[in-house]
């Protein structure tokens, strides 16, 4: 059964006390700094020295992954980045579940408001800065590295190119003079040839929903612009090089949203889980304030993170065994998380009721593993 520690109370209080360079990831949900709901412990996004700490205690090359808000994503990823963090991307998981928080306004102003149906949440992905190659790093400390193998997207049998030895590719049962000439090439130019299965992850995840896939067609040549003519990978040593583009045709483009990581929010059993009392069933739309506002024994927490989003990304930046760090630990999405991918966990959390409720799921999590 893969460890965990719980600790309540100020992150800062706790962070101080783990040694330098002990922890592997760090993956986390922290304040958004939206005041949310009047909530205290949401004035602000996370200050450069609860961030310096962080990095202080995460292996060289280990990844942070932190969530934010649309409004103050700015914030947050320069705040990771004075604390010394280097800002390599950023993931964006769309939902189709949002629902509108504006004002409307009325009158001679009707049909006007002040805000977007939110679909967005990005997830700031940072690395603590080493010294030497990637490979070096890897080979002393495990950390520095994606898992993409581990991450990839769907089932299907795609072919990949990536750098690495130029072995000898012999010829394949059934392969065609262009396919083995066209590896003989990769080879000349330090390419490998190689089909996995499943797509490379991408920087977008997204919830599955109707409203979500329908901004994805199933085949994007079917949807594209049908005037005129396009620049044609198909075509390629064709006299013009262009295809003209037929409405309703497939064109062998590919651009559905099977190729993104998909998970939907968390469902009232998933946030329950291992809750001896998991209270009222709301009826659908019920609101957040409604729902943490109710006097329950279940899961009030109002911002809970699907189990399987945070699985997925701690499988993303964490090496075989290692150990997840959560300093915003909540009501405990990633200690779940973590531990169900058979890595080890620490968690912070300084409200005493989410507490509980972390303890509680984690513990049940682990319980599940030792059956």
């Amino acid at each position: 059964m893969s460890e965990y520690k719980l600790y309540l109370g100020n992150c800062l209080d706790h962070l101080e006390f783990l040694p330098d360079n002990s922890v592997d990831s760090i993956v986390t949900d922290p304040p958004y700094g939206l005041s949310f709901m009047g909530k205290k412990w949401d004035y602000d996004v996370p200050a450069v020295e609860i961030w310096a700490e962080c990095l202080r205690v995460l292996k060289p090359g280990g990844h942070l992954l932190a969530f934010a808000g649309t409004r103050t994503q700015h914030r947050m990823a320069c705040n990771i980045e004075d604390a010394g963090f280097e800002i390599r991307d950023m993931i964006a998981w769309v939902y189709g579940s949002g629902f509108p928080k504006s004002h409307n306004l009325k009158n001679d102003w009707e049909g006007w408001g002040t805000a977007l149906k939110p679909a967005l949440e990005p997830v700031t992905v940072a690395r603590k800065p080493f010294k030497g190659t990637i490979a070096a790093n890897v080979q002393a400390h495990g950390t520095g590295g994606l898992n993409i193998d581990g991450c990839r997207v769907g089932d299907e049998v795609v072919s990949t190119h990536s750098r690495g030895a130029n072995g000898a590719f012999p010829k394949r049962p059934g392969e065609t003079s262009a396919e083995e000439s066209g590896r003989k090439q990769d080879q000349r130019e330090g390419l490998d040839h190689s089909e996995r299965n499943g797509r490379w992850p991408a920087n977008l995840i997204h919830d599955g929903s109707d409203e979500v896939l329908a901004a994805f067609p199933a085949n994007a040549g079917a949807a594209a612009p049908v005037k005129g003519t396009e620049d044609s990978a198909a075509s390629t040593g064709s006299v013009t090089g262009k295809r003209a583009r037929v409405k309703g045709a497939f064109h062998a483009d590919s651009g559905s949203a099977a190729r993104f990581f998909y998970c939907a929010k968390a469902s009232r059993k998933e946030r329950n889980e291992g809750l001896q009392d998991p209270g009222p069933q709301f009826q659908h739309g019920a609101t957040l304030r409604k729902v943490e506002n109710t006097d329950t024994k279940g899961n009030n927490h109002p911002t809970v993170k699907p189990t399987d989003l945070m699985a997925y990304l701690c499988r993303l930046v964490t090496p075989p065994s290692g150990v997840v760090l959560d300093p915003f630990m909540g009501s405990g999405s990633t200690g779940k998380a973590a531990l169900r991918e058979g890595f080890g966990f620490i968690g912070m959390e300084m409200d005493p009721d989410y507490f509980e409720i972390a303890k509680t799921r984690i513990k049940h999590e682990a319980n599940k593993n030792t059956r």
